[in-house]
């Protein structure tokens, strides 16, 4: 099959060049966007915590060893993580109600007011970034984004 092909397997294996390409443009460009951004919401939480917060949001009250295996993360780098939340006063820790030997994390109300401020920060910025896009190509986006997600989860749970 010549390089030139447009269908079968030279077409396929170009759209996914394409993807690999964009999706390293993306990580790139919205790390050089976070550190180029003036605003003081954009740093007031660095990203693991911000991740950490946003799923205890959501989820609700967690052990280190379930907040790691939904982060598909280390329980160690979990608990480092935790340790300096707690630290900084945007975590707490209590009792587990299942098993008196653990504790479950909690986000605390500065921890979920600096989530907050970042959400806001960020969500934002995307209207900026997007504000010449249609509503059906902003919600086709949000999908793509997610089923990319949803299958790079699947994937790093299979290993």
């Amino acid at each position: 099959m010549r390089d030139d092909d447009t269908t079968g397997t030279g077409r396929a294996e170009a759209t996914l060049g394409r993807i690999e390409t964009e999706v390293a443009l993306l990580m790139r460009l919205g790390e050089a966007t976070r550190r180029a951004t003036g605003t003081a919401e954009h740093r007031v939480l660095d990203r693991a915590a911000y991740v950490i917060l946003r799923h205890l949001d959501s989820a609700g009250p967690q052990n280190v060893s379930a907040l790691a295996a939904k982060l598909n993360l280390d329980g160690s780098t979990v608990t480092r993580q935790v340790s300096a939340m707690q630290r900084d006063g945007l975590i707490v820790r209590t009792p587990d109600p299942a098993d008196g030997r653990g504790t479950v994390i909690s986000p605390t109300p500065a921890g979920l007011q600096r989530m907050a401020a970042v959400r806001g920060a960020r969500t934002r910025l995307y209207g900026d970034l997007l504000a010449g896009w249609t509503g059906d190509d902003r919600d086709t986006l949000a999908d793509l984004l997610h089923r990319l997600n949803e299958a790079l989860d699947a994937r790093n749970r299979r290993r």
